[in-house]
């Protein structure tokens, strides 16, 4: 391939890398909106490699396992091809491999089933959106009280 003015090559990829820092590759493979957010993500702790925080510079290589905190779940990544350049979401399957344990997945949907009846101490009062929310889970036509007939008399 022939080189272009820059670091990359004539397509924009970064072909035959054989490693790839872990925000460029964070960000390349969807995992992160952008590379600061990546970055911010490993300073903050909350990307790991074989248990310990690593920083955003950390050259990852082909293989490698990468874990990801976006609370309440803890996603698992394995490194298929290292990139340093964002790719379309159709090739991601060939970027990365989700080892996500399942149970990570049940927290998830727990989560979003009890996620208004339980509401974070501190999160303030409930938005427009969040009562009706309440209104909608808590409808009488769900207990079968919206076919009630008020003209029924009692004495007949």
């Amino acid at each position: 391939m022939q080189q272009t003015k820059g670091k990359g090559y004539a397509d924009g990829q970064n072909m035959g890398a054989e490693t790839a820092r872990l925000d460029k590759w964070l960000w390349a493979a969807r995992i992160f909106k952008t590379r600061s957010v990546a970055a911010d993500a490993c300073k903050n702790g909350r990307v790991t490699m074989n248990g310990t925080n690593v920083k955003p510079s950390r050259m990852i290589k082909t293989g490698e396992t990468v874990s990801v905190k976006k609370p309440p779940v803890t996603y698992s990544f394995r490194v298929l091809k290292c990139i340093e350049q964002r790719v379309g979401a159709k090739l991601l399957p060939d970027i990365y491999e989700n080892v996500t344990d399942p149970k990570q997945y049940e927290i998830l949907e727990m989560s979003r089933i009890s996620g208004f009846v339980d509401r974070a101490r501190g999160t303030g009062r409930p938005t427009k959106k969040d009562r009706r929310a309440m209104d909608a889970f808590v409808d009488p036509a769900m207990f079968g009280f919206d076919d009630f007939n008020d003209d029924f008399d009692f004495d007949d």
